[in-house]
C-alpha cells in the first residue's frame, strides 16, 4: 500500500471491494475532520519535530523508510472561470474541489490512483475518495471521466464528478507535488500531524507531464504543517502553540501553484 494512516485503511477497503458487485457505497470512502495549517521556516520545523516526537510516532507506512516520508501528487480540476480558486481566496465557508491523487511521479500500475472530492463546510473538512476504474493515461483524463459517468453502480462522488465535468466544464488545471512526513498520536487515533515540503506546481492537464512542462518551486524555505483531528486538540499541543506562538494560516497548495504559474490572479 502507498497510502498512510487513515488513508491507508481507506485504500485497503476499496481494494478489497474492487472487482465485485456490491452496494455502491462500498466503493466510496469518506471522512470529516478539522484541519489546521501552519507555515514553518526550517528552524521552527526542526524544533517542532523534536517536540512532537515526545507525543507522536511516525506513521507505520513510513516508519521503516530511511527518510520517513512519501511523495504526494495531485492533479486539480477547475472551471474556465477558476471558481474553485476564487472560492478559496474569498474564504467561502462551503466549498469543494476535485483532484486525482497518486503517490509517484512516474507511471506505475502498482501505485493506486484515486478521484477525490475535498471540501469544507464551515470549519470542518471532508474528503470523499474512490479508486479510479482505470489508470489515467499520459495524455488525457477523458477515458476515466467517461467510465465514471457510464458505470451503472457509480458512486455519488463519481456521478458528481461526471456532472461537473460535462455540465460545469471542470478540467485539469495544474499539478501539485510535495513530500510528506506523517506522524500519528500514541494516545489519540484521530490526531495526526503531517509536514509537507519541497512543494512544486506544474502547468499541465495530465497526471504525468513531459519533463519540458513548466514547473515552479512553491513556498521555498517553508514547510506546511497540517494538524488533523476529529473533535479537539490535545492539551499538550495547545501548550506547543503557546510556547512557539504558532499562528494558523489559510494556505492552499493549489492556489499557491496557480498564482505562481500565472494561471489565476487574486483580484482582492
Amino acid at each position: 500500500m502507498w497510502i498512510a494512516g487513515a488513508e491507508q485503511m481507506t485504500t485497503s477497503i476499496a481494494a478489497n471491494n474492487a472487482g465485485r458487485k456490491t452496494d455502491k457505497t462500498a466503493y466510496q470512502l469518506e471522512f470529516s475532520r478539522y484541519e489546521f495549517k501552519y507555515l514553518l521556516d526550517t528552524r521552527l520545523r526542526q524544533q517542532l519535530e523534536v517536540e512532537l516526537r515526545h507525543f507522536l510516532d511516525y506513521d507505520p507506512f513510513v516508519a521503516e523508510r530511511e527518510d520517513h516520508r512519501y511523495m504526494v501528487r495531485s492533479l486539480y480540476f477547475d472551471d474556465a472561470s477558476h471558481t474553485n480558486f476564487h472560492d478559496k481566496i474569498d474564504g467561502l465557508k462551503s466549498r469543494s474541489k476535485f483532484r486525482i491523487r497518486t503517490y509517484t511521479d512516474v507511471p506505475d500500475t502498482d501505485v493506486p490512483q484515486f478521484l477525490e472530492l475535498k471540501g469544507r463546510h464551515n470549519n470542518r473538512v471532508y474528503k470523499h475518495r474512490i479508486p479510479l476504474p482505470e489508470p489515467v493515461s499520459l495524455t488525457t483524463t477523458e477515458p476515466v471521466i467517461r467510465r465514471l459517468a457510464s458505470e451503472p453502480d457509480a458512486t455519488d462522488t463519481g456521478q458528481q464528478f461526471a456532472y461537473e465535468t460535462f455540465r460545469k466544464g471542470i478540467a485539469p488545471v495544474a499539478l501539485i507535488d510535495y513530500w510528506r512526513r506523517p506522524f500519528v498520536s500514541r494516545y489519540d487515533p484521530d490526531f495526526r500531524v503531517t509536514f509537507d515540503d519541497e512543494l512544486h506546481g506544474t502547468e499541465t492537464r495530465v497526471l504525468f507531464p513531459a519533463r519540458t512542462a513548466r514547473r515552479i518551486r512553491l513556498l521555498p524555505g517553508f514547510t506546511v504543517m497540517e494538524v488533523k483531528f476529529g473533535y479537539h486538540l490535545p492539551a499538550w499541543f495547545h501548550r506547543l502553540i503557546q510556547s512557539y506562538e504558532l499562528r494558523r494560516v489559510s494556505v492552499s497548495k493549489i492556489c499557491e501553484g496557480m498564482s505562481a504559474l500565472g494561471l489565476a490572479t487574486d483580484l482582492q
